[in-house]
C-alpha cells in the first residue's frame, strides 16, 4: 500500500469536494439583466460569431460607444464612433449652455459589404448623423451628416440595394438614403409606413411607439417598437410585412417587468433573442437578453410571455473591466490615452487635463470660473454599476487655490459630492454637497491640514434603493462617513444613470490644480 503525506490527501480531497460538487444554476448560466448598469437604446449585429453593440450616451465625450461580445453576455467596450459631436457652446458646456438629456440619442448599427455603420441623430444639432468603419475596433470613422434629425430611426439596407430609415414616434415613416448614405436620396420624399404604431397596445397610450428597429428574416420585414399604455408598463410592439413599404400587422409581444425597446439578434446555432432594456431606477436603463421562438411567422418572446431570470448563454464574468475599470493613471512618457471605460462630461477642453505633468497622475486645472458643478468643464466620469459599487480615489490638493472645489462626484442632476474646498487664506475643508433637494447644499465639512486626502462614494441600487453615502480618509484605512445619504433619482432632464465624477472647478481663480493618484471601482453583490 502507497504512503500518501496528509497534505496531499487534503489536496485531493478539496479538489474533489471542487468537481464534485454540483454548480447552482447562476453559476452555469447567464442572469438577467445581463448588464447592470446604465447601456440603453442598444442596437446589435453579429458578424460571424462576434456581436457588437451601439448604445447612448448623449452629452458624453467621446459619444456613441460600442461594444464587443462573443456570447451575448459579456461585454468590452472598443470604440466611439466620435470623439467630439460638434464644437458648440451646448456641448462645450460654454455661456450657461449645457447639452443635458440630448446629444446625440438612440443608433442604430449594421454590417453590409464589408463595412460597419452606425447612425445616430442629435436635436441638439437638427442633424442625423452616419458613421462608417471598415475596422469598428480601429478605426478610422467616416461621418455623413444631414439635415433633419431623424427621430430613433432604424438604418435599414434592403437585399434591392436601397438604403432606407425608417423613423417616427406614433406615425411611422420611411426614406431612401443614397447608396452612400449621405443623405437623402434626391427625388424621393417620405412615406408614412404606418399611420398609428401604438395601437396594438391599446388607445389609451402615454408614449407613442418609437425606438423602431426593423429586421429582415426569412423574406418578411420585422419592425420593434416600444409603447406605453398609461397606467401600465413599456411594452413591445412588433410589426410585419411582405414589403417594406407595407401594409404591416402588429401584435403586443412582450409586456413583462416594463422591460421593452430594442430588436432582435441570433446566435451563430440558429438560437434567437430579443435584446431590451429596463428602467431601474438610479443606476439608469439596463439591458436584459429575452429568448426567441417563431410561431406561425411571428417572434414569441420570453417563457410563456415571462422575462426569465436564468438564461441558456455562459455566465456573466462582471462589468469590471469591460464596461468599467479602475485606473492607476500610470503611463508612458507622452502617452495621454484615456481607456474607453471613461467619458468626460460634455466636450473636454484638452489643455487643461493631463497624465504626464505629473507622472502617475491625472492632473485637472482650472481655467475658468465656475458657480456651478454641472457646468464646469472637465469632468472625467464613468458608469455605476449594481447591484452595489464603491468609488475611491486620492487626491493632491496642495496646489488648489482659494475658491476652488476638487474630489469625486456622483453625476445626475440630483448629484452629490464629496471633496476638498478651499477658503479664504488657503484653508482646506473636506466638505460632502447633496444637491438632492434640486440645489447644491453643503451638508457637512470638516477641517483638513494635510495634502493628501482618500474619498468614497458607495452606492446601493439592490430592488431600488438608489442610496449613497460618502467617505473620506487621512491615511487610506480608517474611514469617516460625511454628511448624509443621498437618495438618488433617475432624472429625466439628465436621462442617464448615475455616474462617477472626477472634478475640479474655481469659483475665484484660475489655475488651481489638483492631482488624482487613482480611481478604484468596485462591484458588489
Amino acid at each position: 500500500m502507497r504512503y500518501y503525506p496528509k497534505v496531499f490527501l487534503s489536496v485531493m480531497l478539496l479538489a474533489w469536494l471542487f468537481f464534485a460538487t454540483p454548480l447552482s444554476a447562476q453559476e452555469r448560466h447567464a442572469q438577467n439583466p445581463v448588464i447592470f448598469s446604465d447601456v440603453p437604446d442598444m442596437s446589435m449585429v453579429r458578424v460571424g460569431d462576434v456581436y457588437y453593440m451601439s448604445s447612448t450616451t448623449m452629452h458624453m465625450s467621446p459619444g456613441l460607444p460600442i461594444m464587443k461580445s462573443k456570447d451575448l453576455v459579456n461585454w468590452h467596450l472598443v470604440s466611439y464612433a466620435y470623439d467630439t459631436l460638434a464644437n458648440i457652446d451646448e456641448l462645450n458646456l460654454a455661456n450657461g449652455k449645457s447639452a443635458y438629456g440630448r446629444g446625440s440619442w438612440a443608433s442604430s448599427i449594421r454590417y453590409h459589404k464589408g463595412v460597419f455603420y452606425v447612425s445616430t441623430f442629435a436635436q441638439t444639432t437638427g442633424k442625423t448623423y452616419v458613421f462608417s468603419t471598415k475596422s469598428i475596433e480601429k478605426g478610422p470613422w467616416k461621418v455623413s451628416s444631414f439635415s433633419p434629425a431623424y427621430h430613433d430611426h432604424s438604418l435599414f439596407f434592403d437585399d434591392d440595394g436601397k438604403t432606407y430609415m425608417l423613423y417616427g414616434g406614433g406615425k411611422l415613416k420611411l426614406v431612401e438614403l443614397n447608396s452612400d448614405v449621405s443623405g437623402v436620396k434626391a427625388g424621393t420624399s417620405e412615406k408614412v409606413v404606418i399611420e398609428n404604431a401604438s395601437a396594438p397596445a391599446g388607445e389609451n397610450v402615454g408614449l407613442p411607439a418609437e425606438g423602431s428597429q426593423l429586421f429582415k428574416v426569412h423574406g418578411k420585414y420585422y419592425l420593434f417598437n416600444i409603447a406605453w399604455p398609461k397606467g401600465g408598463m413599456r411594452t413591445v410592439i412588433v410589426h410585419r410585412a411582405d414589403k417594406i413599404t407595407g401594409p404591416y400587422e402588429g401584435r403586443v409581444v412582450l409586456q413583462d417587468k416594463g422591460v421593452a425597446q430594442g430588436g432582435l439578434i441570433d446566435t451563430p446555432d440558429g438560437r434567437w433573442y430579443a435584446y431590451l432594456f429596463r428602467d431601474y431606477g438610479a443606476v439608469g436603463r439596463i439591458p436584459y437578453l429575452v429568448p426567441v421562438s417563431w410561431i406561425d411567422g411571428w417572434p414569441v418572446l420570453g417563457d410563456e410571455g415571462k422575462v426569465p431570470l436564468s438564461l441558456d448563454l455562459p455566465p456573466s464574468e462582471g462589468l469590471i473591466p469591460g464596461i468599467v475599470a479602475s485606473d492607476e493613471f500610470a503611463r508612458k512618457k507622452g502617452d495621454r490615452t484615456l481607456p474607453l471605460v471613461w467619458q468626460w462630461n460634455h466636450n473636454p477642453d484638452n489643455q487643461y487635463w493631463s497624465l504626464s505633468a505629473r507622472q502617475g497622475f491625472l492632473r485637472l486645472t482650472t481655467a475658468r470660473l465656475d458657480t456651478s458643478f454641472l457646468l464646469a468643464r472637465n469632468t472625467l466620469t464613468q458608469r455605476t454599476i449594481g447591484p452595489q459599487c464603491t468609488g475611491t480615489t486620492y487626491v493632491d490638493v496642495s496646489q488648489l487655490k482659494e475658491g476652488d472645489f476638487a474630489g469625486l462626484a456622483l453625476l445626475q442632476q440630483k448629484y452629490g459630492q464629496v471633496g476638498v474646498r478651499v477658503a479664504e487664506k488657503g484653508i482646506k475643508k473636506i466638505v460632502m454637497v447633496s444637491a438632492e433637494s434640486g440645489h447644491a447644499v453643503e451638508v457637512e465639512s470638516v477641517a483638513l491640514r494635510q495634502n493628501t486626502v482618500f474619498l468614497k462614494a458607495e452606492c446601493d441600487f439592490r430592488d431600488k434603493n438608489d442610496r449613497a453615502d460618502f467617505f473620506y480618509s487621512l491615511d487610506g484605512r480608517s474611514w469617516t462617513r460625511i454628511g448624509s445619504t443621498l437618495k438618488m433619482a433617475y432624472t429625466i432632464p439628465h436621462f442617464m444613470g448615475y455616474r462617477f465624477g472626477l472634478f475640479n472647478y474655481a469659483s475665484t481663480q484660475v489655475g488651481g490644480i489638483v492631482d488624482f493618484d487613482f480611481f478604484r471601482i468596485e462591484g458588489h453583490k
